[in-house]
């Protein structure tokens, strides 16, 4: 990541968390601006561009969920991390549709905060910079041009769909993925109902790269949402089993 000084905006209704989490990312280092509202944030947004939105999602007014799909349109390269309760889940497959790269949920501590702000800040540069061929992760390494798998040295023999999944998942370290979303992306925009298809894709995968497919290290499943790849190297991913994991 640069090492220029990255600037977010804090987007919530209430002044008290406005000023809690201005704190918290001020000691850290990062320049902040607060919106109390959608609309401000995209006035903000339009006269002065920022790294990073951290947006609460229930708002009065023009609501978080539109606020992101209106910031995503104007800004399609920014960060945006979405602030969701923690009772209603379909808040968080709803975040990541509209366009959010990250969640939080309440209550949440704040170093997982600051942890999930780092990681979708490193992504978007990263996804600025040129792409290798080989991506890599822990003892896993992908070949994109000849379309292979390594893990420890040894090739693992994957089917066209099971690449398609895994590199899909390791170009993009920490992100949630909705099942819709990874549906879409690899088997194509017909698709997107099919759960029992993708889970037993992931089982797959996970027989072939995990070193214990029932405690998985790479592929973490996100409570009803989808997947999140973990890369072991990355100080700020999610690590061990997630709480409600439904493998």
């Amino acid at each position: 990541m640069s090492s220029q000084i990255s600037r977010v905006l804090i987007v919530d209704d209430e002044p008290v968390m406005r000023k809690v989490l201005r704190s918290a990312l001020s000691a850290v280092g990062y320049t902040t601006q607060e919106a109390r509202d959608g609309e401000t944030a995209l006035g903000t947004i339009r006269e002065r561009p920022v790294d990073l939105v951290l947006l609460d999602i229930n708002m009065p007014g023009v609501g978080g969920l539109e606020s992101c799909r209106r910031i995503r349109k104007i800004a399609p390269h920014i960060g945006i991390v979405m602030i969701t309760v923690r009772d209603q889940e379909d808040d968080k497959v709803e975040a990541l549709e509209a366009g959010a790269d990250d969640y939080v949920t309440k209550p949440f501590l704040l170093r997982e905060l600051l942890a999930r702000v780092r990681a979708v800040l490193r992504r978007t540069h990263i996804d600025e910079a040129p792409q290798s061929r080989f991506l890599r992760a822990g003892d896993l390494e992908v070949d994109l041009d000849s379309r292979l798998l390594r893990k420890n040295g040894l090739e693992i023999h994957l089917s066209p769909k099971e690449f398609e999944l895994l590199a899909l998942l390791m170009r993009h370290p920490g992100v949630p993925f909705t099942h819709s979303r990874l549906l879409r992306g690899v088997w194509g925009a017909e698709y997107g109902g099919e759960l029992e298809y993708l889970r037993t894709y992931v089982k797959f995968l996970r027989k072939k790269i995990e070193a214990d497919p029932a405690t998985p290290a790479y592929i973490l499943t996100e409570p009803w949402v989808g997947y999140r790849f973990r890369d072991p190297s990355d100080p700020d991913s999610t690590s061990g089993r997630l709480p409600g994991d439904d493998r």
